[in-house]
């Protein structure tokens, strides 16, 4: 991408784009696992989010880079696009300086002293001997189970709730009404008077205010509860969506509701930040145990990626028919996202995977089993193909 204004060839931009595409793709679901199977059980959440907060982060930097003053001239526009190679860079240069995941090296490969010496890498020196032990009843719960593959996740009967909490996650994450509210921001900044040549600093407040909410959402996260925070996000969003239908709909008979129009666009950025964007990223790797995590994030970034195409490729053709009332197709995912998280998703906060199953268990189980019968919550990974 750099090199393609001097070679004067478009076509480059797209091959580099698939590449880094299809880089982007692995590298989201990698570095999700490897997070989330490196932190220890109490900080889980946290450092789920931080997936959430650096790509915002990633997204106010994007922003800031674009203005005038730094790359966002017809001259120095490579640049910009040719600045994700630093990053990449940065990865390549640090990566072998970190452990193999703890998970990986005691589940997959059964290295129990690789294991204990990757936890004090990771962690300090320290005793360790709690969390290899909860590893090791996991591992004893699956001894005999191969990884499975994504059509393996999908006919598995009794693992079909957690599935449809990872289709309802990811989905919800692109189909919010976010890229919505961001591609009306600059119409609502022009109504509310800012001049056309301020809305690029009006815009990097927009992604400033994701990026320090969701910086607010790893502090609270831990104590607060990834279900809390989901429902609190959609019915935030949805509150907002239907006031800025509103809002844009009269903002041209009204003088000052242009001004709520762009307090709203802030607060509705608030609530995706600090409960979809930061909640919905690590689920797989909680949800699931070690031989269905890697299915289990395939199918959400697929459904990811692909919500975000279908997007990219629909909303500008509803929008020139709906325009302001277009928010309120978004408003219809908000609220059934909301509705399922709120009756279907137990709260998962300082659980493991066998503990999330026996609570997706308990919660969906419409009859009470016999008393006599004791509960084996090995038996949803033991399902034979």
């Amino acid at each position: 991408m750099l090199l393609s204004r001097t070679a004067r060839s478009f076509e480059m931009i797209m091959v580099a784009r698939l590449i880094y595409g299809i880089s982007s793709g692995i590298a989201l679901s990698a570095h999700s696992i490897y997070l989330v199977e490196c932190a220890p059980k109490r900080l889980r959440g946290m450092v789920g989010v931080t997936v959430a907060t650096f790509a915002s982060f990633g997204k106010f930097f994007a922003q800031l880079l674009g203005i005038s003053e730094f790359f966002g001239t017809p001259e120095k526009w490579p640049w910009l696009l040719g600045f994700n190679g630093l990053a990449a860079l940065l990865q390549l240069v640090t990566l072998p300086f970190l452990p193999e995941s703890p998970r990986f090296l005691l589940l997959d490969r059964g290295d129990q002293q690789a294991c204990e010496t990757a936890l004090r890498k990771l962690w300090g020196d320290k005793d360790y001997s709690t969390e290899v032990e909860e590893m090791l009843e996991e591992k004893a719960a699956l001894e005999g189970v191969r990884s499975h593959s994504v059509l393996e996740l999908i006919r598995n009967q009794s693992l079909r709730w957690q599935l449809l909490t990872i289709l309802v996650g990811f989905t919800g994450l692109q189909l919010c009404g976010i890229n919505a509210v961001y591609f009306y921001c600059f119409e609502v900044f022009r109504a509310a008077g800012i001049q056309e040549h301020q809305l690029r600093y009006a815009a990097l407040g927009t992604g400033l205010c994701e990026c320090l909410t969701s910086l607010a959402c790893f502090m609270i996260i831990e104590n607060t509860g990834k279900k809390v925070l989901m429902l609190r996000g959609y019915a935030g969003m949805s509150v907002v969506l239907v006031l800025l239908t509103i809002t844009i709909y009269f903002q041209e008979h009204v003088s000052w509701l242009p001004y709520c129009s762009m307090v709203l666009v802030f607060i509705f950025i608030f609530w995706f930040a600090s409960g979809p964007a930061g909640a919905t990223a690590p689920l797989p790797g909680e949800l699931f145990t070690q031989q269905y995590k890697s299915a289990a994030y395939t199918i959400g970034c697929t459904i990811s990626w692909l919500g975000l195409f279908v997007l990219g490729m629909v909303f500008p053709i509803v929008e020139k028919h709906l325009h302001g009332f277009c928010f309120l197709i978004f408003l219809f995912f908000c609220v059934s996202c909301g509705l399922f998280f709120k009756f279907n998703v137990p709260e998962i906060k300082n659980c493991t995977a066998l503990q999330v199953a026996a609570e997706f268990q308990k919660m969906h189980t419409k009859q009470e089993e016999p008393k006599h019968t004791k509960t084996d919550v090995r038996e949803p990974y033991e399902t034979k193909f």
